[in-house]
């Protein structure tokens, strides 16, 4: 590709952006549906078992974290073919009839972010001394105030965790793609869009939303950044 056709490129990709071209902004759309409803759904209950895994001790706790830290690893990839068999009409949840639909990728992108805001909320809370939990207990606090007020302490470092799991999944393409199979205008996202468009050679589109992913990370970095400061400060 010479230089003037790829500066053409990028031109087009502005266009797009800055025209509010429907096909491109309905795939940023669906993106930020899904990601934000996985992270929704998946929050409470990462923060709720890093805290569990910090301060209770229990049969298979240890198991437990070396479980999520080694989740931390497993590619997109593998956790869509997971899904793609459970959701497969052969498969052991077939009946639902879910794969390819936007509720298939949030299960997907849950079990991509659950584990990384579980490691990060469990090493927030450990950061925090044991004592501020045993002191809350003792001056009467109950188990929901004292877990509020635990929190309170890691709150810059769990925000961290919601950034990181959220760039997780905002920008993976195993699994959007295996279990929402890239329909148009229902689940085809970002990162699927940008694979698709540029193996047709549709340069410009797939420019247009690498701009995006590119400005999202530079954000949600800045955020985590800016959170991780804060928390060193206190």
């Amino acid at each position: 590709m010479t230089d003037s056709s790829l500066l053409s490129s990028l031109l087009d990709a502005l266009q797009l952006l800055l025209l509010g071209d429907g096909k491109l902004w309905s795939i940023i759309l669906v993106s930020f549906k899904v990601s934000s409803l996985a992270m929704l759904v998946a929050a409470l209950p990462a923060v709720i078992c890093g805290f569990l895994l910090a301060y209770m001790r229990f049969p298979g706790r240890r198991l437990l974290i070396s479980l999520f830290n080694t989740l931390l690893a497993v590619p997109a990839v593998v956790v869509g073919l997971t899904f793609y068999i459970l959701l497969s009409r052969h498969g052991p949840l077939g009946d639902w009839k879910l794969l390819f639909t936007q509720t298939a990728m949030v299960l997907g992108q849950i079990a991509l972010c659950f584990p990384i805001m579980v490691a990060m909320s469990h090493a927030a809370f450990q950061a925090i001394d044991l004592r501020a939990w045993e002191t809350a207990r003792t001056i009467g606090a109950g188990t929901v105030q004292a877990f509020m007020m635990i929190v309170s302490e890691a709150r810059y470092a769990i925000l961290g965790a919601f950034v990181a799991g959220f760039g997780r999944i905002i920008a993976e393409v195993g699994a959007s793609m295996m279990l929402g199979g890239n329909i148009l205008h229902y689940t085809r996202n970002i990162p699927t869009a940008i694979a698709l468009e540029t193996s047709k050679g549709e340069l410009s589109q797939g420019i247009a939303l690498g701009i995006v992913l590119v400005t999202l990370s530079f954000l949600l970095v800045s955020v985590l950044h800016y959170f991780q400061g804060r928390g060193q400060i206190q």
